[in-house]
């Protein structure tokens, strides 16, 4: 059969190419793609040309594998249904709605252990969301809030959203998000943020400041989260963390540099730098967490909440193009984008 794949080609250029694809093999599944979701963040590195060539994809994933240099395929998040089933494959397969870390194509083969069963309840507009419910995920556990603590959050993308959603459960002193677009910042509100400040406005730093420690003894955050993909943004959330506490780095920079002072307070500070990222699961967790644990924990949590109203955008496969132009040029009128198929 013919199926036809998202490739970006070239800087600020997509393609919807046709590959020929055989049937599945024994063990494998043919999926028929429903819809997928872009990713903000690592999608717009590679459109605008901002990802390292020398680095692998994704080392975890079979369907990832590569480099990131031009011509790629890429996406991670793709809600299918099983069309065809390889020898072996148990026939109860067939016809079930599954999701894989898979580019953005049409029809792709899967091996059995590389897709995931979401939930009979959930939609898949919902279940498209897992790949960053499970990073926001990753995010708390690697952050490990307290009671009673002072959290920001940098950035209000559908991570920081999300991350935003989770974080309001727990019963924080404080919790206040910065995001530069008005429209986000409303959004976060309703997810739960007790206050959200623009961080180019004049003064947002000390409101910031103000707004975390209240009356309290203890001035600043105790824990930062930066996920807003931009390394000024982490200058500020060093600038605003609080003595000892933690600054969570969740964003991928690619090839753009953080310029930061580490000259003044930060080195009295003994504050703590925390790389985050969800291909992995901390060590100091991995006794008890294994990635299994937290796919299910991300499917409850994706039942328990509604991201679906996140989703400001869907265009069909073969408008990528403009989907891509849509989140480089105008950020502000777009979240989560989905292409359709």
């Amino acid at each position: 059969m013919i199926r036809r794949s998202l490739f970006f080609a070239a800087p600020h250029q997509v393609e919807i190419r046709e590959e020929t694809l055989g049937p599945p093999g024994p063990g494998q599944v043919l999926v028929q793609t429903l819809i997928s979701a872009i990713s903000p963040g690592t999608e717009m590195l590679i459109y605008r040309g901002q990802a390292p060539g020398d680095l692998a994809v994704d080392e975890t994933i079979f369907a990832l594998a590569g480099r990131f240099g031009f011509p790629l395929k890429y996406g991670y998040a793709v809600i299918g249904r099983a069309v065809a089933l390889g020898e072996g494959v148990p026939e109860e397969w067939q016809d079930r709605l599954v999701f894989a870390f898979n580019p953005h194509e049409s029809h792709f083969l899967a091996n059995l252990e590389e897709l995931l069963l979401p939930p009979s309840s959930l939609t898949p507009e919902t279940a498209v969301f897992f790949p960053n419910m499970e990073t926001a995920l990753t995010l708390v556990m690697d952050g490990q809030p307290q009671l009673g603590e002072q959290v920001a959050v940098f950035g209000q993308g559908v991570v920081g959203l999300l991350l935003t959603g989770l974080l309001s459960r727990l019963p924080l002193a404080s919790l206040v998000t910065l995001d530069m677009h008005a429209s986000r910042r409303g959004l976060s509100m309703n997810w739960g943020a007790h206050l959200s400040l623009d961080p180019g406005a004049p003064g947002a730093l000390e409101q910031l400041l103000d707004n975390l420690s209240g009356a309290g003894s203890y001035r600043g955050a105790d824990l930062c989260y930066e996920v807003s993909g931009n390394p000024q943004a982490l200058e500020q959330a060093i600038a605003v963390t609080g003595f000892h506490g933690r600054v969570v780095i969740g964003s991928w920079y690619g090839l753009k540099k953080a310029d930061l002072n580490l000259g003044g307070r930060f080195h009295r500070s003994r504050m703590r730098l925390i790389s985050s990222q969800v291909s992995t699961v901390a060590p100091e967790l991995s006794g008890r967490w294994s990635k299994f644990r937290r796919y299910l924990l991300a499917w409850r949590m994706l039942q328990e909440t509604d991201p679906r109203p996140l989703i400001t955008q869907r265009f069909p496969l073969a408008q990528a193009a403009q989907a891509y132009a849509l989140l480089d040029k105008n950020p502000a009128e777009a979240l989560q984008v989905i292409l359709t198929y």
